[in-house]
């Protein structure tokens, strides 16, 4: 079995990524600021990091056969100021180049690495429903996110001299029960009300984490597997199809109601054109590539057996 190094290991798609490759028997890294942090469990460890100072366990990286870069300060957790958006920036990008001078500096047998990127590196959709869905070899956006992904992704290029094998994925809406965006989507259902925002027809590109963890776990054990790919459900849908899909799952009962743009840029600012616009990716090149989905449209995966 591997010796996997994780960073940004503690949150939403770290913690499902970890428990499944810990059942697969492999022993699992992750990088951390606490100092001395114990598991408890098992075949997991910690390494401790300073993407400030740009100080890292030397140990880890010697340590690890492959690499899967999660960290990210996140995007939806604050609304965006002028400080929050430098914190978005820096903690992908600086975190990339850590990992890159590291493994140029410290002696590793390090096979690939596998980075989280985002699909916020494409624009808004020129047309709804849009005939041409956005592929990996599209130009990034130049709006904020678009940037931030265009430098994130290059950040972690120098390493393709280098021999190591380089993944990314561009990752869509993840669908998790524990968190994430389904928990916003989520909080109107308690009131049985079926929150549509704007005028609903924006497509939202979306994944199960089920899937999106075995989407990482393939990148690390298929060779074949080699640059970026965009880890979204074959099958996107639009704002209000997500809601009305989720209120199904839960209610036979519940009221419709559409969110005024007006109120939604009230509420979060500059974050709220993320929140309307309409972005629909291919995922033709993953599933071309030989993975298999297992929740490959909506309903299957915000149905109670899938988000259980």
């Amino acid at each position: 079995m591997a010796t996997i190094l994780i960073t940004g290991g503690t949150g939403l798609v770290g913690n499902a990524l970890t428990n499944a490759l810990l059942q697969k028997g492999h022993h699992i890294i992750i990088l951390t600021r606490q100092k001395d942090k114990q598991s408890g469990i098992s075949n997991l460890s910690y390494a401790t990091w300073d993407v400030e100072k740009m100080q890292m366990d030397e140990e880890a990286i010697t340590q690890a056969d492959y690499i899967i870069h999660l960290a990210g300060a996140g995007v939806a957790d604050k609304r965006w100021t002028a400080k929050r958006k430098k914190e978005i920036l820096d903690s992908r990008v600086k975190s990339g180049e850590l990992l890159v001078q590291s493994l140029k500096t410290i002696s590793n047998q390090v096979k690939a690495l596998v980075s989280a990127s985002a699909i916020g590196w494409y624009g808004a959709d020129p047309e709804i429903p849009n005939p041409n869905p956005f592929k990996e070899d599209d130009v990034s956006s130049d709006d904020f996110l678009g940037k931030t992904c265009k430098l994130w992704e290059e950040s972690l290029n120098p390493l393709a001299s280098s021999g190591i094998r380089l993944v990314k994925l561009r990752t869509g809406i993840v669908l998790s029960k524990k968190g994430g965006a389904l928990k916003e989507f989520l909080k109107p259902l308690q009131f049985r009300v079926a929150a549509i925002l704007g005028n609903g027809k924006q497509i939202i590109s979306w994944i199960h984490i089920d899937d999106l963890v075995n989407m990482f776990i393939a990148a690390i054990e298929n060779e074949n597997l080699n640059g970026v790919y965009n880890a979204v459900a074959p099958n996107p849908v639009s704002n209000k199809e997500l809601t009305l899909a989720l209120a199904r799952a839960k209610y036979k009962f519940f009221i419709p109601f559409y969110v005024p743009s007006f109120i939604l840029k009230f509420m979060l600012g500059e974050m709220s054109i993320e929140v309307l616009k309409s972005a629909t990716v291919s995922a033709e090149k993953i599933i071309n590539a030989g993975f298999h989905f297992n929740y490959s449209t909506i309903e299957n995966a915000v149905s109670p057996e899938a988000l259980s």
